[in-house]
C-alpha cells in the first residue's frame, strides 16, 4: 500500500466542517442524536471545531470517527469557493453542501485510482489508470455548477471498469469470490481468503482474527465491528484508514506500513487464535 497523497487526506483545518453539516444522520449505535441534512451538529463549535472531538466514542458518535472525506473538505472550502465558508455566505451554504457530496465521490474514487497505479499493473492498464485520475482531477478542479452538471455515477461506472480489472491482476487466480455478499458476525477463520473478491462485502461483526487477507480485495467492504485481532493486513488491497477504524484489532493484527494502528484498538492481545490456512 502506498503512501495517501496529501491532497487526498482530510486536513480538518482548512475545512468548514462540511462533514459536520452537510449530511443527515440518525440516532443510532453511531450517532447519539438525529441531525437533518444541511444543519450544524449541536457540538460545532464558531471556529469550526468539534466540540467534543477527544470523546468522540464515549459521547456516542463513532460514526464521525470512521468517517473520510479522502480531502474533498479542503478542497471545496479552499479551492471551490476560495476560502469563503457557509457561514459567510448563508445564500450559497446549500450549493456548497451539494458540492461537497460531488467532490466526495470525486476524491474516494482518486484515492483508488491513485492506489490502483501504485500497486503495480502492467501496460497498457497502468496508462489508462493514469489517464482516469487526470481526468478525475479536472472534475475536482470545476466550478459549482459544472460540478453539480456532472453525472457523477456514470464516471463511477467507468473508473470502477479500470478498478476491476487491476484487482482482477492483482488478485491473481484461485481466489474467493465474495463481492456484495452478506457476511455479517460471520465466523471466517477457517476460510481461506488470500486473493479473495471482498469489493462491496458486507462484514459488520464478522470474526477474521488471524485470517490472512494477503492480496484480498476489501473496496467498499463493511468492517464496522469485525474482528481483525491477529489478522494479516500488510498486503491487502484498497484498505484504507476508515476501515481500521470501524474494525476492532489489537497488536497482533499487521498493517501496511502506511497505515497505524487505531488508538481504540485492544492494547495487549487477547487468546492466540488459530490461523486461517493459506
Amino acid at each position: 500500500m502506498s503512501e495517501t497523497p496529501r491532497q487526498l487526506r482530510a486536513d480538518c483545518f482548512r475545512c468548514f466542517a462540511l462533514c459536520c453539516v452537510a449530511p443527515a444522520f440518525a440516532a443510532s449505535a453511531d450517532f447519539a442524536l438525529d441531525k437533518p441534512a444541511g444543519r450544524p451538529c449541536a457540538h460545532l463549535a464558531g471556529d469550526f471545531r468539534c466540540g467534543i472531538h477527544g470523546q468522540l466514542r464515549d459521547r456516542g458518535f463513532a460514526g464521525c470517527t470512521v468517517f473520510d472525506c479522502f480531502g474533498a473538505g479542503q478542497q471545496v472550502s479552499q479551492v471551490t469557493y476560495g476560502g469563503r465558508s457557509w457561514r459567510d455566505q448563508p445564500r450559497s451554504a446549500a450549493q456548497m453542501f451539494d458540492t461537497f457530496a460531488v467532490q466526495r465521490h470525486l476524491h474516494e474514487l482518486l484515492w483508488y485510482l491513485t492506489e490502483a497505479v501504485a500497486l503495480g499493473p502492467t501496460e497498457p492498464l497502468r496508462g489508462q489508470l493514469r489517464r482516469a485520475v487526470a481526468e478525475t482531477l479536472r472534475h475536482t478542479d470545476a466550478s459549482p455548477a459544472e460540478l453539480l452538471a456532472l453525472d457523477v455515477d456514470a464516471h463511477r461506472a467507468t473508473v470502477n471498469v479500470l478498478l476491476s480489472r487491476a484487482s482482477e491482476l492483482l488478485r491473481g487466480r484461485g481466489g474467493a469470490d465474495r463481492r456484495g455478499a452478506q457476511l455479517v458476525g460471520v465466523d471466517l477463520r477457517r476460510v481461506r481468503l488470500v486473493g479473495a473478491n471482498l469489493r462491496g462485502a458486507v462484514l459488520v461483526g464478522a470474526d477474521l482474527r488471524g485470517v490472512d487477507l494477503t492480496r484480498a480485495d476489501v473496496t467498499g467492504a463493511d468492517l464496522r465491528g469485525a474482528d481483525l485481532r491477529g489478522a494479516d493486513l500488510r498486503r491487502t488491497l484498497f484498505l484504507h484508514r476508515a476501515q481500521l477504524d470501524a474494525a476492532r484489532g489489537d497488536l497482533r493484527t499487521r498493517l501496511p506500513a502506511s497505515l497505524s494502528r487505531p488508538a481504540h484498538w485492544s492494547a495487549l492481545p487477547l487468546t492466540p487464535t488459530r490461523r486461517a490456512t493459506r
